[in-house]
């Protein structure tokens, strides 16, 4: 098994940009009409439209990464199993691909997916509704790797690491299921993705798929497993990724030990046609289509749709199958008869009867947004006014300690999408240096006032 330190030399450089040393027989994902919410490392969310594929494309998939794409050498790898096991193991690719072959159809998506629309705005990357995709996972069952090392009695949870190294003094990014999640027979390791090897955004050579959960817990480019006998206090489960569990004030800091890991996703449907702000014609069919889908809670059952601002509701088709995992596409077809400004409005329900809200309970990270989505539709006979584009956000006059305490992890798009006012940047920087920036006492004034500048807060 790779040391860390070999593991070091595999990873990107702090300040450098991503670069791959990497089987070219193995498809990269070209990411094409994504929304970009960071650009090093790479953050990428899907444009509504793209909601139509019921397997979302490799190419048009949303990418989350906390650290630099590492550099992979198929031939190299393995795969460590250790921990509380009877037989500690180290696999390769061949040992892995002798274990049988399993297919499962799955959502993933971000824990902080819808996290703009949260209001007051908290830190973070502002996704809106793409952060979510729908594909064809293949690989092993985790189960079977576990039974070939034999987990013991006193194992509890189940730690994964990637051969991702976080830049500087980043924590490393590691996360844990208990023992009863990773030996569900859902739960995979894979390797291919919609029919294809698993692409190195995506995680190659092998991730995690824990269907049903945000998409923390899927961890990518995985090195190793280790089985505890205790809960993990690493920074990425006993800080990050936690959820108050219950509705807080507004703007309220919870601590971290308050609150509890996030796991499952919540029902939740998008609307993907017509856009926002759209102006259709009287008299004819307008189509309304989107996806919907859920997490452990069960599928979803059906979409309802409404057209008044939620006074009356219709029951929207099903296109897609129900599966246990996957989304299904839903369309319904609409039929404006008079010029006027229309809200439509669509919302899932699972077979237990989980239905989404109308109003979500505010919590300090913005995660698991999943109130009914609302679409204004303008119905005349005129044609809508061209949109005009937004203009640049002005990035000059830099402060000390900006380039060094801030663009080492991330570039300028992480900060400009921001919506805080001063006191929540003041905790932001705090928090960055418990991550690992350096700032200087002296330069921490200057410093916030050109993050107010240049964030969408100012």
């Amino acid at each position: 098994m790779l040391s860390r330190r070999s593991l070091l030399r595999l990873s990107v450089g702090a300040a450098a940009l991503p670069a791959f040393s990497f089987d070219e027989t193995v498809p990269v994902a070209k990411k094409t009409g994504m929304i970009v919410r960071a650009a090093r490392p790479e953050d990428l969310e899907m444009p509504l439209e793209f909601f139509s594929d019921y397997l979302t494309p490799a190419e048009h998939f949303f990418v989350r990464t906390h650290t630099y794409v590492p550099r992979v050498s198929p031939g190299e790898y393995k795969l460590e199993v250790a921990g509380e096991v009877s037989k500690p193991l180290a696999l390769s690719m061949t040992d892995i691909r002798k274990l049988p072959r399993v297919e499962l159809v799955s959502v993933l998506e971000c824990a902080g997916n819808g996290r703009s629309l949260y209001a007051p705005p908290m830190p973070g990357l502002q996704w809106s509704y793409g952060a979510v995709g729908n594909a064809k996972w293949a690989g092993v069952r985790l189960g079977d790797v576990l039974k070939q090392a034999g987990v013991k009695p006193a194992g509890r949870e189940v730690l994964f690491d990637g051969l991702d190294v976080g830049p500087g003094t980043m924590p490393d990014f590691q996360r844990t299921i208990p023992v009863k999640k990773a030996l569900d027979p859902n739960t995979l390791l894979a390797y291919e993705m919609n029919g294809r090897t698993l692409p190195l955004q995506h995680g190659f050579p092998l991730r995690v798929i824990a269907p049903g959960w945000a998409s923390d817990s899927w961890v990518k480019w995985l090195a190793k497993i280790t089985v505890l006998d205790h809960d993990f206090d690493g920074f990425f489960m006993k800080t990050a990724y936690r959820h108050p569990g219950k509705p807080v004030r507004p703007g309220e800091a919870v601590p971290p030990e308050k609150m509890s890991p996030v796991t499952s996703l919540r029902v939740k449907s998008v609307i993907s046609t017509p856009a926002d702000g759209a102006t259709v014609a009287p008299g004819g069919v307008v189509k309304v289509a989107g996806a919907a889908w859920s997490g452990d809670g069960g599928p979803v059952e059906s979409v309802e749709v409404s057209a008044d601002g939620g006074r009356t509701w219709r029951a929207a088709a099903m296109i897609s199958p129900r599966t246990p995992f996957g989304w299904r596409l839903w369309s319904f077809d609409w039929r404006p008869a008079r010029e006027q400004f229309h809200t439509l409005m669509a919302r899932a329900k699972t077979a237990a009867g989980d239905i989404q809200p109308f109003a979500q309970e505010w919590n300090p990270s913005g995660y698991q947004w999943n109130v009914v989505h609302k679409v204004g539709v303008n119905v005349s006979s005129q044609p809508a006014p061209a949109a005009q584009p937004a203009g640049p956000v002005d990035v000059s006059g830099q402060p000390a300690g900006y380039r060094s305490s801030c663009l080492v992890c991330h570039g300028d798009d992480v900060v400009t999408q921001q919506r805080l006012t001063r006191g929540q940047w003041e905790k932001e920087v705090d928090k960055m240096g418990r991550w690992g920036a350096r700032v200087k006492p002296e330069d921490r004034e200057a410093l916030l006032d050109y993050l107010m500048r240049i964030s969408r807060g100012r």
